[in-house]
Order: structure tokens, then sequence, then C-alpha cells
């Protein structure tokens, strides 16, 4: 049996509420995931559910990892290997790869990057006959914007997305039809057309969807305030057969609306599931209570929210504050003098973040940091799967599995150079479009095309056959290395970078790191560690993540203060919290203010700010800021002005008074401590 006495009452009464709807109003830091890991054990343990009905569904893939293994230390393997724990998208992944030949595309489909998707779209906007030039990620936001509201290429004209006045709509409509004719055609999908194909699927095929929705009698969806309109349609869709349907979620911490994120799913559940039972976890099991009651004061004034209020058992007389800075360059170094102080202590720079609400803040923090040689990194790097030779192998993996792949081939053609340049792949460019035969179809079968080149041409659609044969029968990572053998990759890396011998090194450590991380994938053996999945895993990174590599969950924490803006540090928390930049136009954001947009969801992201904080909390504002070249006075943020009644935190100013004798200091600090509160 799995015990529950480890639960507070809300909690517990949580994991015990199985049938029917139920929304879990869970607090930041509040314990969720032992809650909701627990009620998946008690489900399969203490009443008998069989795994294989259970469907637990997360927006991240750390997420879902945690989830795995909490419940697998719960249950063992045993028991809950049958569980389904996954994100959105690997979900539609699994459905896709079952049933995608229903809307007429093969199994072995290829998911498109952002790269790949720019290419096309740009493409299509030369192809677009006008004598505006077009923005070509503006474009690409908008497809995928509408591929999230669920409206097709189709339905795009007719519907209250599209503005005839507007020159960007027509161009969108035009690219939208050309862009997914396209996609088809290479036998490929994009990231937003996991979700937009698997609602499709089911919208056409309403028995399929009542196949999927009895196969998961049981449903959790964690993070549910970040749901978008196509999430909640797929939801609505797997419920048809019952509305065993658990939902976890914090309406306070929505902070994904440029996403597509809608916070009326969270708000208005119970329109949609009348019956539904609601429980609020209040209980932080975070903070300290001082933090906690300034996160309240922050978020209570906040309109459209369920009523909750965070408390803790944790007291402290370490009281948030606020610190004034003169200007940037004085922030920066006070923020790395007490990093540098904390370090003396020998304590982690692992437990210290700083966070802000733009990365255009951390500019002087960065340079003072490397002054001081103080370890430090910034989350929302470039992705290890984004680096170019990473993306080059990838392709010829994508090729490997899918020759109708024309991009990944195109890309891959002449890299390393074998001789196949622009003139030549036009000449089979213009070939396919009149054979109507794919890209590589046309190469194989027409390789005297170019009558220097057709050597070169067989050999590189033998290398490809070759190669197909060599990863069905062999382990992944033997196949990769051999590949990047065979093309001579790393001298065409020598080659490229002669001149600069870091780079090199570098970007061969990339290659390394690549058929390294093939080598633990293919751990699973040949049927569930293959290429296929490997390449899906490999696409379905978090967007939101921060990963040097595609195995950094596996790694060690690293000694070094955290640097993110206030959306990546959603779903952490640290010892220490430096949140900087607390101005008006600065959080609420500038544009924000000037175009009417959602104050509430910057408030909301000031809370999430506070709240990754477990025991000390430092904000920051500076008195003036350069802005284009400018000097302009900023002034503390709306949502803490009306704070200083609260007597939440310490308001202290933190000018450097090395210049001032004892009596000066104190002097300068009373006056200015007067002057904020007029300000405040």
């Amino acid at each position: 049996m799995i015990s529950l006495n480890k639960l507070n009452p809300e909690q517990k009464k949580a994991a015990k509420t199985i049938e029917g709807p139920l929304l879990i109003l869970a607090g930041a830091g509040s314990g969720k995931t032992g809650t909701i890991t627990c009620r998946i054990a008690h489900m399969v343990e203490n009443l008998g559910i069989p795994g294989k009905s259970i469907l637990g569904v997360s927006f991240t893939n750390k997420a879902a990892t945690e989830m795995k293994e909490r419940v697998k230390g719960l249950l063992g393997h045993q028991k809950s290997k049958h569980i389904t724990l996954c994100t959105f998208h690997s979900l539609g992944i699994k459905i896709l790869k079952n049933e995608i030949e229903k809307l007429g595309y093969y199994k072995n489909f290829t998911i498109y990057d952002t790269g790949d998707q720019i290419a096309l779209v740009r493409e299509a906007l030369r192809n677009f006959r006008s004598s505006k030039q077009f923005d070509f990620k503006q474009v690409l936001s908008k497809i995928g914007y509408l591929k999230n509201s669920g409206v097709s290429a189709e339905e795009f004209g007719n519907s209250q997305f599209f503005d005839p006045e507007d020159a960007y709509d027509d161009a969108t409509e035009y690219t939208y039809r050309y862009y997914q004719e396209k996609l088809k055609f290479f036998n490929a999908i994009d990231f937003d057309d996991i979700l937009f194909l698997t609602l499709k699927l089911f919208k056409q095929n309403p028995d399929l969807a009542g196949v999927y929705s009895e196969k998961y009698r049981y449903i959790m969806i964690d993070e549910y305030q970040d749901t978008n309109p196509l999430q909640f349609q797929i939801v609505m869709q797997l419920t048809s057969r019952h509305q065993n349907l658990c939902v976890v979620g914090d309406d306070d911490q929505s902070i994904y609306s440029f996403r597509g994120a809608d916070i009326r799913n969270i708000l208005d559940f119970e329109k949609k599931f009348p019956n539904a039972t609601i429980i609020k976890l209040e209980q932080n099991y975070r903070s300290t209570m001082p933090i906690l009651a300034l996160a309240n004061a922050v978020i209570k004034e906040s309109k459209h929210r369920r009523e909750k209020t965070l408390w803790s058992q944790q007291e402290s007389d370490v009281m948030p504050l606020l610190w004034s800075m003169a200007d940037p360059d004085h922030e920066s170094q006070i923020l790395a003098e007490e990093i540098a102080r904390y370090q003396s202590e020998g304590k982690s720079l692992s437990d210290v973040a700083v966070l802000y609400r733009s990365h255009n803040l951390n500019g002087p923090l960065e340079d003072q940091l490397r002054i001081m040689q103080i370890p430090y990194k910034i989350v929302g790097g470039q992705k290890f799967y984004e680096k170019k030779e990473v993306k080059d192998l990838m392709s010829y993996l994508f090729v490997i599995l899918n020759t109708w792949d024309e991009l990944s081939l195109r890309r891959i053609l002449n890299v390393p150079s074998r001789g196949i340049g622009p003139s030549t792949l036009q000449k089979y460019l213009e070939k396919s479009k009149e054979m109507k035969l794919s890209l590589f179809q046309t190469l194989e079968k027409y390789p005297a095309l170019d009558p220097k080149r057709t050597h070169l041409i067989s050999s590189f659609c033998s290398l490809i056959r070759s190669f197909q044969r060599s990863f069905r029968q062999n382990t992944l990572d033997s196949s990769l290395k051999e590949l990047v053998e065979k093309i001579n990759y790393n001298s065409f890396i020598e080659k490229q970078y002669e001149k600069t011998p870091k780079q090199i090194e570098r970007r061969k450590n990339d290659v390394l790191n690549f058929i390294e991380s093939a080598q633990r994938f293919s751990k699973r053996g040949l049927e569930d560690g293959n290429l296929k999945n490997f390449v899906e895993k490999l696409l379905l990174q978090d967007s939101q993540s921060n990963k040097e590599s595609p195995e950094e969950e596996e790694s060690k924490p690293v000694n070094e203060v955290s640097l993110m803006t206030l959306h990546s540090s959603k779903g952490l928390e640290f010892d220490i919290v430096y949140l900087i930049g607390i101005e008006e136009e600065t959080l609420p954001h500038k544009k924000i203010i000037q175009e009417g947009g959602d104050i509430n969801e910057e408030r909301r992201l000031c809370y999430v700010g506070i709240t990754r904080a477990r025991k000390k909390l430092i904000m920051t504002f500076c008195k003036e800021r350069v802005l284009y070249g400018k000097k302009k006075p900023r002034f503390p943020s709306r949502f803490i002005s009306p704070l200083k009644e609260t007597k939440l935190y310490v308001e202290q100013d933190r000018t450097t008074f090395g210049h001032l004798n004892e009596e000066e200091a104190e002097n300068y600090k009373k006056d200015f401590f007067s002057n904020l509160l007029k300000d405040l």
C-alpha cells in the first residue's frame, strides 16, 4: 500500500479525489509534484487502476522526467512502466507516429526546426508578387500563432484573424498555403504541426478520438494555466468518453501569453466542467514567511485571479530588501561584491540567481562578474542542436530517415564540399519539378543530368542508401561515428576554421558530444534507441531550457551564478535571488504600458520572480539608466510602490560611501530614504 500520511490535509484530499473533474490550484512551492505523483501511485497500488489507462502531461521534458522518476521510486519499474508521462508534444508525436497516414503523410515524417521553417517562408515570400518587403520572422510567427489557435491555411482567409486591409495578412495567407503544401510534399511537419495535426486527426476521425479517450481513462495535466486553445481542444477530445480529468496549475503564475497560453482555461474550468472539485494548495515549502508576505501583497492587486494566500511554517528575521542604485554600473558593482562575499564564505554560487525582465539589463553585471572572476552562466543560450555542426549531422540523419526532406538534402548535398555546387543543384531542382519527383529521387534516377558530376551524384546517393542499412543493422552511435568518418567531417572543420584553432577544437567537441549523446541513447537497445527516436528526442527539447548538450539534464550542478530572465526562472528556486530592474517601463515593460497590454501578466512575472527565493530576496532599482544614448531618470515599479505601508521589506540605499566620512554618509542615507518614501 502507498501511504499518503506525509501529505498535508489538502494534498491528501487531492490525491484521493480520483473520479470526475478536479482542479488543483497549486501555489508556488506548494509541493504539487509530490502530490500528483502520490496520486498516481495511490491510483495504481491502492485502487488497482491499470497503469496503461493513466496519462500525465506536463510542459517540459525536465518536468516529465522528474515525474517519471518519482513515480518509479514509489511504484518500482514494473508497475510504473506502462504509465504514460510525457509532454503535450511527445504525446502528439506518439499519436501521429501511429495515425498520421490518415492525414495523407507517411509515418517516417521529419520535424522541421526554425531554420528549416525560415528557409521555406523566405522561398514563399520570394514567390509572392508584391512590391512590399515583408519580415519573414513576423510571417512565420503569425503562422505559428494561427496553428496554435487551431486555424488552418484554408481557413485563415475567412477567419476572425484575417484583416483584408492588412498587407501582412495577404502575404501570410499566401505563405501559409505555400508553406503547408511544401511541408506535405517533403513529408515533413513543423513543431506547431505536432499538436495542430493531432487535433485535426481527432476532429476528422471522432471514433479515433474515442479510442484514445477510452485508452486514457484517467488524465492529469500539469501547469494547466499555460495551455493554449489548441491544447485545450485536444484535452476535450481526450475526455470525450469520460470526465476523469485532473488539472494542476496556478493562475498567479500564468506568464506565457506571448506563446499563446490562455489563462481563461484555468479561470473558467468550472464552466467547462460544472461538477468539478476545486482544491487549493496554499502551504509553501520553499520560501520563508517574509518572502511569501511580500509575494502575497504584490499578487493580491492582480485582477481576474482565484483567491489564495501562500503561507509557510518557515519563519525568518531576514526581510526582503529593496536597494536603490545610482545607475547600472553602481548596481552591478554592488551585486558583484555581495556575490563575491558569499563565495568567500565557502558557499556554492549555484544557490544564487540574478533575475531580470529582459537580457538587455545584464550587460554591466556580466562585465563586473568577469572583472572579479566570478563564474556565471546565462540561462537561455544557443541550444546544442542549433549549432552548425550538429545541424549538419542532423540533416544527414533526416535525409537517411526521410529522403523526401528537401531542405535537409539541400543543406548536406555539398557539405562537406564534394563538387556539387548551386548550378548543379538548380538543374536537379528544375528536373524534379518537371518530373514531379522528390529531389533525391531525381538525383538517384538521373545522375548523368550534369555529365561532369555523374560520379559525384551517384556516390552521394549510394552513401545515403548505405547508411540507411547501417542504422537499421548497427547501433546508433557506431553508425553515426562511421558517418562522421566516412564524410571526413572533422577534416572539413579543420579547413573551415584553419585560422582560428580554438574554433576547431570547440566545434570538434560539439561533434564528439553529439556522438556521445547518441551513445547514451543507444543503450536503450536497437528497438527503442534507434535513429528515429533519437532525432525526435533532440527536436522535442524544451524551448525554455538552457541545454548546452542534449544530456544536460543528467549533469551535476555547476558552481556558477545563474543569470536569467523572469520567464526562464519559472519552475526554479534558489537560496538567494537578486531581482534587478524593479522599475517603471522595465517591470512592467514599456511596450506593455504604451500598447495597453496586460499589466496583470507583468505583475504575475514579478510574483514569479519573488517566489523563486528560498531564504533571501534582494530587489534593486536604478535612479537613472542610459536609454538610446541618453540618461533617463527611473522610478520604482508600481508593483512595489504601495508596499511601503505593509512594512514587508526594508528600503536601503546602497550607494558606495568610500568618499564620505561616517557622518556625511549617515546624513546622505537619511536624506535619500526620505526622498525615496516620497517617490513611492
